[in-house]
């Protein structure tokens, strides 16, 4: 005697069959319903005179008392075969199950692996089937005969009409709570039991028990707890559109009631409804809350599920402070001019403030922000003093700090106070500053970050180890969200250029070459650029700077953190003869500076403003003005690069007056060293040295100039070894009249190369000469057509101007 279990589908009755024809005896087959008990008992009897094998189908479907009689007669030795569910749910049918294996054995029907069903589908076929098919098949029914014929019998692409009509049968007959439940896992989301019961309507503690009559239906995959793939295509084929949005929503609900915005499951009921489609006003409701959970730990992925809310129904209005807060962490165009509430209108205002101030707008960030709630006062502090504000900015560092601000906010506005004052003391108080921030980031759109002002305010103070710090930590940690670590990258490339570090810096500008970028950092860019180009004298480069910076500078968008940019811009727009359009700059940064109170350290940076446009057009009136005025700031905070831009001013002038020694210009070029500005010192020496009259002066000054200079220039970095061409590839012309050469058709003037290249103007003068001669130039046109032939560098476009 046997029993055979399986789940609906899995081939009882074809088992069954098979066992029936290897019977040696007479076979009585019953299936439910039995007419009467009275004709039941008489076959019974039948089938024990003459010895016959009782087959049983569907023994689970049989009334108490057939399930009696048939265990009666299993006790008394009639041969019985029954195939039944894996549930045993009655006393009755575990007493005839007893009986026959008392004597027997259990069979359980295992769903088919993929050869099985590649079988099976040939059979049915009467061809070979491929095995990639037959493997589809074998994962869309789950291995279950009845499903996988069915499957295959359906048109291409479109559910099975007998699968679809199986499976309406079978929720027609089942509890409604329980038909919800199996419409629910058609769903295939990864629901929690408390979501699942919740959703059909099921007390918890009888969801197993619902859960085992859909297993013993064939609906779910066998072992498991999910729905058959093409089961669950079947259910959802027949729902109709209404139907399904009713149940979309009814998961929807169940999910935010059992898995609160803020809790652990969140991220993962969003990604179920996502997984699902689900798109009906209470999926707006998860999805909208994912958003403001990843917002600013992941902005990219928050602004996918801004976007699912929207598309679910949210109100925009509710949405929108969430997704401008992420894309301003993306550094993508941001809306702030939307509806909301109270609380919404003011995450806008801050969002609004710190895109200002990301393009360089600090006198608006700072209209943005000073009216609103605290902490919004707090983060306008660093707006107000890099615009002169220096009294708004304490008033709103004392209104910011009210209530609970964050005490990383606080130190901030702090820091950016006392940097007003005292730069070298502020640096301290900015790196407190960044570390709070590091370990409690605020929920908030930051307009600058204590890492980039900090960073910004120590290369003022000449203290480029502490900027470093502040800029690799946040490029690290990811301070501020993924738009800022370009501001990061530029500032790190900028101290270290400032510095005498090249390589960072052409890193930059050939990274960005194409990119777009905020106000802020265009400027950034731009003075980077131009640095550079003054560095290695490259005109053509210099140009290109102006061009793409003139904009930024029109706008006036600058401020007191910019002043060592404007540095580089303002010589770049003298040396093009293009001072003029500075002027309003410098006028910009006198008032600021006003503004502060006149602190010692931003007026002798503003000032060093003035004595480099002074020196680029070798204006010595201009150089000594210059110099005058930056020796008047004595009393107050000055930091060892202050102090080191005093004396070399006053050195600048006695060179332009040829009243300088060499060894106050050597002790004033150190000083310029100490304060992370070698190039400058080396400049300082090196004009010296062409300058002077006295042979042992200059060579000392020279070997100083030598020893200052990077041996790696920026020229170098910016063409690369491998697009300098060697001596004999350049007409004959040696190393050093190739420079010479390059510089000549670049627009530099003799004094200029001579200041390049630490030799005297007319040392230069010679070189050309010989450059005349071996390239058998006659004029300056025909030296000008030579020079671009032979150096191939593409300056095609360079309009030199006239050695001398």
């Amino acid at each position: 005697m046997t029993v055979v279990v399986g789940v609906d589908g899995a081939g009882r009755t074809h088992r069954l069959r098979q066992l029936a024809a290897a019977a040696t005896v007479p076979v009585v087959p019953v299936r439910p319903p039995v007419p009467s008990m009275e004709a039941f008992a008489g076959t019974l009897a039948d089938a024990a005179g003459r010895d016959c094998l009782v087959v049983v189908d569907d023994a689970h479907r049989l009334g108490p008392d057939a399930l009696r009689l048939l265990a009666a007669s299993a006790r008394d030795g009639i041969a019985i075969v029954i195939a039944r569910r894996p549930t045993i749910d009655s006393m009755e049918l575990a007493a005839l199950d007893e009986a026959v294996t008392a004597r027997g054995s259990v069979e359980q029907l295992a769903p088919l692996d993929a050869d099985a069903v590649a079988a099976l589908l040939a059979a049915m076929t009467g061809r070979t089937v491929d095995s990639a098919v037959a493997a589809a098949v074998h994962v869309s029914s789950g291995g279950l005969p009845a499903v996988a014929a069915l499957v295959t019998l359906a048109p291409a692409g479109a559910p099975s009409p007998s699968l679809i009509a199986r499976i309406q049968r079978k929720l027609a007959v089942l509890d409604p709570a329980v038909a919800t439940l199996a419409r629910v896992l058609a769903v295939r989301l990864d629901l929690a039991d408390g979501v699942l019961a919740a959703a059909s309507n099921i007390e918890p503690d009888r969801l197993a028990v619902a859960m085992r009559r859909l297993r013993d239906e064939g609906l779910l995959v066998p072992g498991g707890e999910r729905m058959i793939p093409a089961v669950a295509a079947a259910i959802l084929a027949e729902l109709p559109a209404a139907d399904r949005r009713r149940l979309h929503d009814l998961i929807a609900r169940s999910l935010v009631r059992h898995g609160p915005p803020g809790g652990s499951d969140l991220l993962v009921a969003a990604a179920q409804l996502r997984a699902g489609r689900v798109y009906v006003p209470a999926a707006a409701d998860v999805y909208h809350a994912a958003g403001d959970r990843l917002r600013f730990a992941d902005p990219a992925a928050a602004i996918g599920w801004y976007d699912d809310a929207l598309e679910a129904g949210a109100n925009p209005g509710g949405v929108a402070a969430g997704r401008a807060e992420a894309a301003a962490l993306l550094g993508l165009p941001v809306d702030t001019k939307q509806e909301g509430g109270p609380e919404e209108t003011q995450r806008l205002a801050l969002v609004e403030g710190a895109v200002e101030a990301h393009h360089g707008r600090s006198d608006r960030c700072a209209q943005a922000l000073v009216g609103t709630a605290p902490p919004g006062p707090l983060l306008a502090v660093p707006a107000l003093v890099a615009t002169g504000r220096l009294a708004d900015a304490g008033v709103a560092s004392a209104t910011g700090a009210s209530g609970e601000a964050p005490l990383a906010l606080r130190r901030l506005a702090e820091a950016t106070l006392a940097a007003a004052t005292d730069p070298v003391a502020a640096v301290a108080r900015y790196i407190e500053a960044a570390e709070l921030i590091e370990r409690t980031p605020p929920a908030l759109v930051l307009p600058d970050t204590p890492h980039a002002l900090g960073a910004l305010v120590a290369a003022t103070a000449g203290d480029v180890a502490s900027a470093e710090h502040l800029l690799g930590r946040a490029l690290a940690i990811g301070v501020g969200g993924p738009g800022v670590a370009d501001r990061y990258r530029l500032l790190l490339a900028w101290v270290r250029m400032r510095a005498g570090r090249y390589d960072s810096a052409v890193g930059e500008l050939v990274r960005l070459a194409e990119a777009t970028l905020p106000g802020r950092e265009r400027l950034l860019l731009a003075g980077l650029s131009a640095a550079i180009a003054r560095r290695s004298g490259d005109i053509a480069r210099l140009r290109d700077a102006w061009a793409s910076v003139e904009p930024v500078l029109a706008r006036r968008a600058v401020d007191l953190f910019a002043v060592e940019v404007v540095e580089e811009l303002a010589v770049a727009a003298t040396r093009l003869r293009r001072a003029f359009r500075v002027a309003p700059v410098l006028d910009l940064l006198d008032e600021i500076v006003a503004g502060l109170g006149r602190p010692p350290a931003w007026t002798i940076s503003v000032g060093w403003i003035r004595l480099q446009m002074g020196i680029a057009t070798e204006d010595a009136r201009a150089v000594a003005a210059a110099a005058q005025a930056l020796a008047q700031p004595t009393a107050g905070a000055l930091g060892v690069r202050q102090r080191a831009q005093q004396v070399a001013a006053g050195q600048w002038a006695h060179v332009f007056a040829g009243t300088a020694t060499a060894e106050e210009l050597v002790a004033a070029a150190e000083g310029l060293a100490a304060a992370e500005l070698p190039w400058e010192g080396s400049r300082l020496v090196g004009q010296g040295a062409i300058r002077t009259s006295d042979p042992v002066a200059a060579r000392r000054l020279l070997e100083k100039a030598r020893e200052l200079s990077s041996t790696d220039g920026p020229a170098a970095d910016a063409r690369g070894a491998g697009q300098r061409r060697s001596e004999s590839q350049h007409g004959g012309l040696s190393e050093r009249e190739v420079e010479v050469a390059r510089m000549v058709l670049a627009g530099s003037t003799y004094r200029e190369i001579g200041s390049r290249l630490f030799i005297s103007p007319k040392t230069v003068e010679h070189h050309v000469a010989r450059i005349r001669t071996r390239l058998g130039a006659t004029t300056r046109a025909e030296l000008v057509a030579a020079l671009r032939d032979v150096l191939g560098d593409g300056e095609a476009d360079t309009a030199p101007v006239s050695p001398g």
